[in-house]
């Protein structure tokens, strides 16, 4: 019995020695304090998508709305939709010109494609550039368009 104290306190203080002071070289101790560390390089800028073509809307591009955006903006476009009630930042109104009128049809092709934090506004408007092509999505734009029954800036 007394050799397997002996055993396990040998086992303690040699993981309590090695947890102290370590195992292996310190890196930093190694460097030389005049040479500055490499800096973390940024991601490189994507270059900002071309909106496509004008697309005209088609029942597809219908479908699309009903089935992407109407979670938040609502069947008619009003921002209503089922999620609309759980956002922090509510969803835009597509009938009302007022705003919509102020944006390009490229800005709004690029809110569709990148997602509204990309473009600086709504961090929970998504992007859907993984889900859509660039015709779909411009599509949609023109779609937008006709529910406020407005013209780009």
């Amino acid at each position: 019995m007394k050799h397997s104290l002996k055993l396990i306190a040998k086992f303690v203080a040699l993981t309590l020695a090695l947890a102290l002071f370590g195992c292996g070289e310190d890196s930093q101790k190694n460097e030389d304090p005049s040479t500055p560390k490499p800096m973390a390089q940024a991601p490189k800028p994507q270059p900002a998508p071309q909106a496509a073509r004008v697309v005209p809307v088609s029942q597809e591009t219908k479908d699309a709305y009903r089935w992407y955006c109407s979670q938040c903006h609502g069947l008619t476009g009003h921002g209503d939709g089922v999620n609309a009630l759980h956002l922090a930042v509510p969803p835009r109104n597509h009938t009302k010109p007022e705003y919509l009128e102020t944006r390009t049809d490229r800005q709004l092709f690029e809110a569709i494609k990148l997602g509204g934090l990309a473009v600086g506004r709504a961090p929970c408007m998504p992007a859907w550039g993984h889900t859509l092509n660039d015709d779909a999505i411009s599509s949609l734009v023109r779609y937008i368009r006709e529910l406020c029954q407005c013209e780009a800036a």
